[in-house]
Order: C-alpha cells, then structure tokens, then sequence
C-alpha cells in the first residue's frame, strides 16, 4: 500500500517538473513550483507517518511555510510590483 503511495507521489513530482521545464507562462511554472513544494509536505508527512519519527513533521511545516513566502514573493514579482507595496 505504501510503495502504491509513494510511486504516485514521484509520478506527481515528475509531471510538475515536466510542467516547470516546458511551462509556457511564468504562471504555470509557478503553480508547478506550488504544487511541487506540497508534494515535498506530503512526502515528509508520509516519511513521518512510516517511521514514526516527530522531526519529519517539524521540516514538514517549515517547508510549508517557507514554500507559502515564496509563492507571495514570485506572484508579487510577476505582478511587477516591488517587494515593498
């Protein structure tokens, strides 16, 4: 069941880096960067779950929060406003 889980989740990464390469926007390349940072998340929640190990979750949140700042920076960035506004 969790080998199931875990080839569908590197067939998700593999697609949005496939999405990053040939985006044809800068928009789609973002929403795949997103998307691809949720699938690290559920990587390192399932990591945490199979091992039972607490600091899986711990890089988890941050990686959430980190992927969360850097989403706000791009889409402020490709709205051509400063990073000040």
């Amino acid at each position: 069941m969790f080998q199931i889980f875990d080839l569908v989740l590197v067939a998700c990464c593999l697609l949005c880096f496939y999405r990053i390469y040939h985006g044809p926007t800068a928009a789609d390349r973002m929403v795949a960067i997103d998307i691809l940072g949720i699938l690290v998340v559920g990587f390192c929640a399932f990591c945490a779950i199979t091992t039972g190990k607490d600091f899986c979750m711990n890089v988890a949140l941050s990686w959430a929060v980190l992927s969360f700042v850097g989403t706000l920076t791009l889409a402020k960035y490709l709205e051509g406003k400063g990073f000040d506004e």
